[in-house]
């Protein structure tokens, strides 16, 4: 069987033929960006259909000739759509913060603890697209009137390209709005916590399930075979994380602008400090703890610290000071990207300056803050009971500059599996379903 893997980032989509679980040929990206204004983060929709367009021209006719489509996306990715499929709002992606009060009154009406027993999660604005949708309804009403559907990215990919109105449990469990914990369905208490109306919500069928087939539109639209079947896919790391089965006790850690840890399991226990979500493909759910800016301070402390070195020149740096630490009164909290498990947004901050610090001791500070604060995360995911396999599956652009900083000061043995484009090879692991 060979399928047409599509994976969707905050600034491209990857697309390549997959075939007997491995990639054929190139890997090919269409670009577009995310828009940050102020503490909006949001993405042009048609940006994304026309990168779209870019990368399936790239693959040429090989892309008419896959047995089915397979795609991931980023998530949250919130978008409200009109009964024709147009997209009536920007896609608001988990790094958008204008919902903070709003997150506050979600979690002050139904609870902390049962909003974390229902959803698995507390509101986190942005970050459980629940908030994004009550701040709509608040903020912009004469949108939403016109709306037929609501959902993520995948969701509005969906109905763009074959009509259908459908999502899966990993994205599901990010609209807040989702009985996650059981996977039963759409929750009547948390959907009324915002006013939302449950007609505007997909059906929710597994990822691997058959969502639609391509329609006429679309496969001249995009350079597809009208007819092809597309699976209903799923969240990103979801994907990855089938390059070894999904099994219990297994370890993710993609490391990128955010690095992110999550840890699968079929019990799931939700916490606070972690983010809880469905896999996609039956009953088994993913344990996450995130570090917002780990990749992305280090982009920043390059620009702004030592615009002088190339990247790999700084990343040398970076990974001198991770085996041999500064001393230094020097200390970072490592906030540049907010917390992606608090409602109120934490920023981050130097402390312990003097006239005699200089630019090396603020690395220093941010890798020892960054390093610290992935190590913090293994007891975190020990609390929920599932036992952890010690083989981690690497992944992200920035798995090999970053990795010894993010694992240093990890206790016990542990062997890293570094697998390159992980999240797009995964979805050569989805065998379609009726």
């Amino acid at each position: 069987m060979t399928i047409l893997g599509l994976d969707f980032g905050s600034s491209s989509v990857k697309a390549a033929i997959l075939s007997n679980g491995r990639v054929r040929g190139k890997i090919v990206h269409g670009h577009y960006q995310t828009n940050f204004d102020g503490i909006r983060a949001e993405v042009d929709p048609q940006s994304v259909l026309k990168g779209l367009r870019d990368a399936i021209r790239q693959l040429g006719a090989a892309a008419k000739k896959v047995d089915c489509i397979a795609l991931d996306a980023m998530a949250p990715s919130w978008i409200a759509m009109d009964k024709t499929g147009r997209a009536l709002t920007p896609i608001i992606t988990h790094q958008d913060r204008r919902s903070v009060d709003i997150a506050h009154q979600i979690e002050n009406r139904i609870g902390k603890a049962r909003h974390l027993k229902l959803t698995g999660n507390r509101p986190i604005p942005g970050g459980i697209s629940s908030t994004t949708w009550a701040w709509y309804r608040r903020h912009q009403p004469a949108i939403l009137k016109k709306a037929d559907l609501v959902g993520h990215l995948t969701t509005f990919l969906h109905r763009t390209m074959t009509g259908a109105k459908i999502t899966d449990p990993s994205n599901a469990s990010f609209m807040g709005v989702y009985s996650t914990l059981t996977l039963k369905g759409w929750n009547e208490e948390l959907c009324d916590a915002i006013g939302a109306e449950a007609r505007l919500l997909p059906e929710v069928r597994d990822a691997n399930r058959i969502g639609g087939k391509i329609i006429s539109d679309a496969a001249r639209q995009f350079g597809l075979r009208a007819g092809t079947p597309m699976l209903t896919g799923l969240m990103d790391t979801s994907s990855a994380l089938l390059l070894r089965g999904a099994a219990p006790g297994q370890l993710l850690n993609v490391c990128g602008s955010t690095d992110v840890l999550a840890l699968c399991t079929e019990h799931p226990r939700p916490n606070e400090h972690l983010l809880t979500r469905a896999v996609g493909i039956g009953r088994k759910w993913m344990q996450v703890s995130t570090i917002a800016a780990a990749g992305s301070a280090m982009t920043w402390a390059n620009h702004q610290l030592f615009p002088d070195l190339a990247e790999k020149r700084f990343h040398k740096l970076v990974k001198k000071l991770a085996r041999h630490p500064a001393i230094s009164s020097v200390r970072f909290d490592p906030y540049l990207a907010g917390d992606r498990t608090s409602l109120d947004q934490k920023t981050a901050a130097f402390t312990g300056l003097t006239l005699a610090t200089d630019r090396h001791q603020l690395l220093g500070a941010i890798v020892e803050a960054i390093a610290e604060g992935s190590a913090r995360r293994l007891p975190l995911l020990r609390a929920t009971g599932t036992p952890m396999h010690h083989d981690v599956l690497l992944s992200g652009g920035l798995a090999n500059s970053m990795s010894e900083v993010l694992h240093r000061d990890w206790e016990g043995d542990w062997k890293f599996t570094k697998v390159d484009e992980a999240t797009l090879r995964g979805l050569a692991k989805m065998e379609p379903r009726d």
